[in-house]
């Protein structure tokens, strides 16, 4: 049966993508290396050398990765957050609310929380969501 491997996000600052998700969120480099390739082909990229880093739970290998992608000699500014449109919409982590939300602050993230509560078959479920440094929408679902 098919799964996700992993779900990358096209990072135009990595070091403040790194402390977002490293540092803010609490996952784990598990990879970090520069690749030759034809992604300007396989990708429709900028560029035929590309950083990738992976990030995850070393402890958890099937829990999914996120990896943040930057391509050699390319700068962009990061997409204006906005509305859900049709294509990519969020990622969704399993965390401590609070204690990320915290976490992400003392990261230097001033990161404007949306929060809510869901009824769940075993009580309220506490929801956020933010962004990224990229605009990426990430959502926090109370583990």
């Amino acid at each position: 049966m098919p799964h996700v491997h992993h779900s990358a996000v096209y990072a135009h600052d990595v070091d403040a993508s790194l402390r977002f998700y490293r540092d803010g969120l609490g996952l784990q480099v598990l990879m970090d290396h520069d690749f030759d390739g034809d992604w300007r082909t396989l990708f429709d990229a900028p560029a035929d050398r590309l950083r990738s880093i992976f990030l995850g739970d070393p402890s958890s290998t099937d829990a999914g990765i996120v990896e943040l992608v930057t391509f050699d000699g390319v700068g962009s500014d990061a997409p204006p957050p906005g509305p859900p449109r049709p294509g990519f919409f969020l990622l969704s982590f399993f965390v401590d609310v609070d204690v990320t939300l915290t976490s992400l602050a003392a990261a230097g993230f001033d990161v404007p929380a949306r929060r809510i509560q869901v009824p769940g078959p075993n009580g309220d479920v506490e929801m956020a969501t933010v962004r990224d440094p990229d605009g990426v929408l990430v959502e926090l679902i109370g583990a």
